[in-house]
This record gives structure tokens, C-alpha cells and sequence, in this order.
């Protein structure tokens, strides 16, 4: 019975995803970093409103505030899924529609369906250790906006409209009490972008272009947590930085081109209605950055299994 609500726990709020852009929260249904793996034959099927604010900015290493854009808000509803090829390899999926708000500026911002992200997630490893269990995992995955969004409309924009593969890689310890801790790290690459623009700036030269470079991104993440037959609780922290990239200019707007980074820490909560159904809410908090909002995230989800467990 314990192994199935760590099955169900996959499911949860990833506050601060580095795959979109200027402080842009991305939530998906089972986490392509966590140590988690559905059984044979499960779907677990997650609904989840996710809501983040931001008034303060880094403006390259200055952080900064903008009277013209007031509080910037980002929301999103997304469906996902996570299903069960076997017990070592399960495939996972996820679609947000998302739109954002500006208090003060005079630019409406936008909305519609963002980028669906589709991964693989494998796990080569496991064996028992010192009262738990160590497992090792790989996830890989592929992403493409599905909506013929504008990227170039940071920070109001909904996504980067860029396609991105990922890697990554992930270790897990779970004691039998419980408490578990999980480290993981990746590598996404994303392609360029077609804007609307004839030329633009990058790293100070002039380019008479409307193919954008979009930066590549490194991230990892730790957690610690406890879960037991009717609640999990946990806490998160996180980073990423873009591996190339330039930052905002003063006084303008940020573009796809700028090198993000940020450091959230953030809390986790799931309650288990009953075997099949779990109720989960999340809090995210940009600590520092470089070229991204100082973020708020808050988020609630329904998560639901279907199937029945198979070896």
C-alpha cells in the first residue's frame, strides 16, 4: 500500500520550470525530475491552476521595478498524464493554456495553448539500502507550441515558442519511515525562433535577422520529504541558468535571447482522499536571478489514478 500512494505522489507542482521564459511558471502532470514510477498499465491523470506574480525584476544583476508594467501575473490550467509502459518505463505528457496580465501597462497580454511536452523516463537501477530504497533514472523528452503564439512579447508573452529536447539525470533515496530525498540534474537545448521583427540586438551587435537564437538551459533541483499513507509533505529547491545568452538592456523590454537563471525554494503538500483521488497545492519563491521576475507561484491540483497495479 505504501509503494502505491508513492505511486500517486508523482504527480505534483513543478513551481519554477526553466523551459519558457521571463519568470514564467511551466507545471506538468508527473515531474520529468522526480524518482517516481507508475506500475504497468496506470494512468494517473492530473487537472492543475497554477498562479504567479511578480512586481520586481533583475534587470541583468539590478534588481529593478517598472511602474509601467505594475504586477505581472501569469496563469495556467493544465492537463496532464503520466502512464505506466512497465514498471522501468513510463511515458508522461502535459498541456498548459495559459494567459498573463499587466496592472499597469497599456499592452494586453496574452492567452491560449502553450507548448505540449511529451518524456520518456527510465529507470535502470534500484536496490535496497540501509532501511530504503536507491534508485537511478533517466528522463528525456521533447517538446512544441502547439498555438501560434508570439514569443517576442516578453514579459507578456505565454511561451518561447521554441522546440526543446531535454536530458537529465536522477538519484533518489526513500527510507521505509517515509522521508525520502532526491537530486536530479539536465541539459535542454531549444531551437531558434522566427519573430516578427527584420533585425535585432544581441550581445551588444546589431543582427539584420528574424531567426532569434534562444539560449539552452542547466538545471537541478533537491527535495526532501516525508510521505506516509494519507499525506505527503516536502520541501524544494531549485536553480537553472541559461548557458549562453544576453541580459535586458536598460529600459527595454527582455527577448527570448536573454540568459535567465533564478535560485526558488518552495513547499509541497498532497492529501490522499482516498486511493485513487489526491488533492496537492504548492508555494514557490524566486529567492535571486539574473533577467527574470521575483516570482510568486501558487498552485492547487486534482490528481487521479486508473488501472490497476501489474509487476
Amino acid at each position: 500500500m505504501h509503494n502505491f500512494y508513492q505511486i500517486l505522489a508523482m504527480l505534483r507542482h513543478y513551481f519554477f520550470l526553466p523551459a519558457l521564459l521571463f519568470a514564467l511558471p511551466t507545471i506538468y502532470a508527473q515531474l520529468p525530475d522526480d524518482a517516481l514510477m507508475m506500475t504497468k498499465g496506470q494512468w494517473c491523470i492530473l487537472t492543475q491552476y497554477t498562479h504567479n506574480s511578480w512586481t520586481n525584476y533583475w534587470e541583468g544583476p539590478t534588481r529593478r521595478s517598472n511602474l509601467n508594467l505594475g504586477v505581472v501575473t501569469t496563469q495556467s490550467a493544465m492537463l496532464g498524464f503520466d502512464y505506466g509502459i512497465s514498471r522501468r518505463l513510463n511515458v508522461l505528457g502535459a498541456l498548459p493554456y495559459v494567459w498573463t496580465h499587466s496592472s499597469a501597462s497599456y499592452l494586453q497580454g496574452q492567452r491560449g495553448l502553450q507548448d505540449f511536452s511529451l518524456w520518456l523516463k527510465y529507470q535502470p537501477f534500484e536496490a535496497n539500502v540501509a532501511g530504503g530504497e536507491v534508485r537511478l533514472q533517466a528522463t528525456g523528452g521533447l517538446s512544441t507550441p502547439v498555438s501560434n503564439y508570439v514569443a517576442d512579447f516578453m514579459p507578456l508573452a505565454i511561451g518561447l515558442g521554441s522546440r526543446t529536447a531535454s536530458l537529465r539525470g536522477i538519484v533518489n533515496f526513500t527510507h521505509a519511515k517515509g522521508l525520502y530525498v532526491t537530486l536530479q540534474a539536465g541539459h535542454t537545448w531549444r531551437s531558434d525562433i522566427t519573430t516578427d521583427r527584420d533585425a535585432f540586438m544581441y550581445n551588444n551587435q546589431l543582427y539584420y535577422t528574424n531567426r532569434m537564437p534562444v539560449p539552452n538551459l542547466f538545471d537541478a533541483s533537491g527535495r526532501l520529504g516525508f510521505i506516509n499513507a494519507r499525506l505527503q509533505a516536502e520541501v524544494q529547491m531549485s536553480y537553472f541558468t541559461g548557458t549562453s545568452g544576453d541580459d535586458i538592456r536598460y529600459n527595454e523590454m527582455p527577448q527570448p535571447t536573454n540568459r535567465m537563471r533564478a535560485t526558488t525554494v518552495g513547499l509541497y503538500a498532497k492529501y490522499f482522499v482516498w486511493q485513487r483521488l489526491a488533492l496537492q497545492a504548492a508555494y514557490g519563491q524566486v529567492l535571486n536571478g539574473r533577467n527574470v521576475g521575483q516570482g510568486t507561484t501558487l498552485s492547487g491540483g486534482i490528481s487521479y489514478l486508473i488501472g490497476t497495479s501489474r509487476r
